[in-house]
């Protein structure tokens, strides 16, 4: 363990979890999709930031967080709480293990995808950042995830240009969820409207950056939201897409 690794946890803690995280837009926000005693997915927990937000509505959590350093601060932030499920693992198109690159000073940009590394790369807005580890992970799908646990009323996914490889191991439609883009790696974020779309009608909304407010006063369906992301400016760099099912 370096101390480059917990200055970049350490980091994640005071921006996700620290006295300026923005809790009640993301209550507010979460509020749509979660009722007490509902059950949610949090792939990508990171440092557990949408954890907490779930927990203080009431809602059960299975959290999934591959990084060993951000899991500890799972453990210690959420660990003897017995309504939130802490898996170190990350979620993919099949089970089994995979890769996962770690950026030690910026742990929240982790990930699995090479692509994404490779679109970063010279990147405005994504200067300076280098993926300096790499360690061997635990992979599962969506689907295991509900047969285990039962079939979620949200799911949030925030895997860093991974989010179609997660999507792709889901074969049920479930009533909301939401998923990271980023302007750098669009093409993911198509694939993950069509996945959907494909398992269920559904309408969609986006959240930019860390805003944690809805964009448009009616969801879109897919072509619309499509045409949206591929119209976005570069410095618009990244946000959440959240998809609502309409029929399934």
């Amino acid at each position: 363990m370096t101390s480059r690794a917990l200055n970049g946890v350490f980091r994640s803690l005071r921006i996700y979890q620290g006295p300026d995280a923005p809790r009640a837009r993301m209550d507010g926000l979460y509020a749509r999709f979660l009722a007490a005693g509902d059950l949610a997915f949090d792939i990508g927990a990171h440092v557990g930031d949408r954890v907490s937000s779930f927990r203080r509505l009431g809602a059960r959590v299975v959290a999934l967080e591959p990084q060993p350093l951000a899991m500890r601060a799972l453990r210690l932030i959420h660990g003897q709480d017995a309504n939130v499920r802490l898996v170190p693992a990350a979620a993919a198109a099949r089970s089994g293990s995979l890769q996962l690159k770690i950026n030690t000073a910026n742990p929240t940009v982790s990930t699995a995808s090479a692509h994404f590394i490779a679109e970063a790369d010279g990147a405005m807005g994504w200067e300076g950042q280098v993926w300096d580890d790499e360690i061997t992970v635990r992979a599962v799908t969506l689907d295991e995830l509900i047969a285990q646990v039962g079939r979620p009323s949200f799911i949030k996914i925030d895997v860093e240009g991974f989010e179609d490889e997660v999507l792709a191991g889901l074969t049920q439609p479930v009533a909301a969820l939401s998923f990271e883009f980023t302007t750098i790696a669009r093409d993911v974020a198509l694939r993950g409207l069509a996945r959907l779309s494909a398992l269920g009608e559904y309408r969609y909304d986006v959240a930019m950056g860390e805003s944690q407010i809805l964009n448009f006063e009616k969801p879109l369906h897919e072509d619309d939201m499509a045409r949206f992301l591929k119209t976005l400016p570069h410095s618009a760099n990244s946000g959440d897409i959240y998809a609502f099912l309409v029929k399934g």
